[in-house]
């Protein structure tokens, strides 16, 4: 059988801001990316974290590599993944940038600890995750970071941060069950099984 080869020719071109607006769709979980060791340390605000796989546990993470926080992931080979909790956007706001916060200022405020990395990680994140650098796939703007994942420590905190149409939003497990049984519509039971 012989395959038959066509050539396609897309005449349009994505504009960054159609993309970004389509991007806007998805929500995504907030997390503080943190790198560096002693006061050269940096991080930034992502909702580009992933899990890769269980076992070996890791992770993904796309990084800007024009960020502050990339030089720092690549010379000392860690990171960490702090997943912020619903009250922590005064965290996520700092480490976005906003008011001009650079480097080790923008920790200021919250309390940090270490484990087996010397990464800064947030002792009261939702989760905190110690990654080691496993590979890097760079690409345009951005490198996607694989981190085989080190040391956890989850909070028993159940309220998450999100980012969804340009804004952060609460996720809490509790209240939003609460909210869905107030508006749900009662069942009717036939006797049916299926």
């Amino acid at each position: 059988m012989n395959s038959v080869v066509r050539a396609v020719s897309i005449e349009t071109e994505v504009t960054a801001g159609d993309f970004r607006n389509a991007m806007r769709q998805l929500s995504g979980g907030v997390s503080v990316i943190t790198a560096g060791k002693g006061k050269d340390i940096s991080g930034m605000t992502v909702t580009s974290v992933s899990s890769l796989s269980v076992d070996p546990p890791s992770l993904i993470v796309s990084l800007n590599r024009e960020s502050s926080s990339w030089p720092l992931v690549k010379r000392y080979g860690f990171f960490g993944v702090n997943i912020l909790t619903s009250d922590q956007v005064d965290i996520a706001e700092r480490f976005t940038g906003k008011g001009g916060l650079k480097g080790a200022d923008r920790f200021a405020g919250a309390k940090w600890t270490t484990r087996a990395s010397g990464v800064p990680l947030l002792a009261e994140a939702l989760a905190a995750i110690d990654c080691e650098v496993e590979d890097v796939v760079e690409r345009h703007s951005h490198a996607i970071v694989i981190g085989r994942v080190l040391d956890v420590a989850v909070s028993v905190r159940t309220a998450a941060l999100a980012y969804w149409q340009g804004r952060y939003v609460a996720i809490d497990q509790d209240e939003d069950a609460v909210k869905l049984a107030e508006v749900s519509v009662p069942v009717r039971h036939t006797g049916r099984k299926f």
